[in-house]
């Protein structure tokens, strides 16, 4: 193996441990040690890729952060109408909550958490852009109510959210018919 992939796959592994452990134990409840031993590295390798646990952990949200945005505007096009390009993407969302549940279940603590740096975070939050240029679209138009951002994504996405956590209790499922009303009262949500 060249060193090159030893380096990925150390990286890597640090960043599979650090996503499984944050999940389990929270952020603070994660020390470097656990890490280490999860990833199957010494403890003085992680300093080798990263700074201190808070590098750790903002590069960890950068890279779910992205990968959850590849998924969410896959197959989506400008061109869509605002209504059509929004059920895109939030069917995408919907998705990936559903699928990449240990990713999901981090950017939720990542929302809910002081540890993600707030320059990160604003990083984080160009990966949303073209929901955001999608809004800002359907405001122009009159389609979607003249409100701020975070209000929309408090309506629209956050409710997922919510709803994951419970199917993963095996309160509630989330299966395609309640996705289509789930979908359709964030829509009502939102329109004028």
């Amino acid at each position: 193996m060249a060193k090159k992939e030893k380096i990925t796959d150390k990286k890597n592994a640090l960043l599979n441990a650090t996503l499984t452990l944050v999940n389990n134990h929270g952020f603070h409840n994660t020390p470097m040690s656990k890490i280490a031993k999860m990833a199957g590295v010494s403890p003085a390798t992680i300093y080798l890729y990263f700074e201190h646990k808070q590098d750790l952990i903002n590069t960890l949200y950068l890279e779910v952060k992205e990968s959850f945005s590849a998924c969410a505007f896959e197959g989506y096009s400008e061109e869509m109408s605002v209504k059509t390009g929004f059920e895109l993407i939030w069917v995408n969302i919907a998705n990936y909550k559903l699928n990449q549940i240990k990713e999901a279940n981090f950017l939720s603590q990542c929302d809910n958490s002081p540890m993600i740096d707030e320059a990160i975070r604003i990083e984080g939050l160009k990966n949303l852009q073209p929901l955001l240029d999608l809004w800002e679209r359907g405001k122009k138009e009159g389609v979607i109510k003249p409100l701020s951002d975070y209000i929309l994504y408090a309506y629209t996405i956050y409710p997922l959210s919510f709803l994951l956590e419970m199917q993963e209790r095996e309160i509630f499922t989330l299966d395609e018919k309640v996705k289509k009303e789930t979908f359709q009262l964030a829509w009502d949500a939102i329109k004028i």
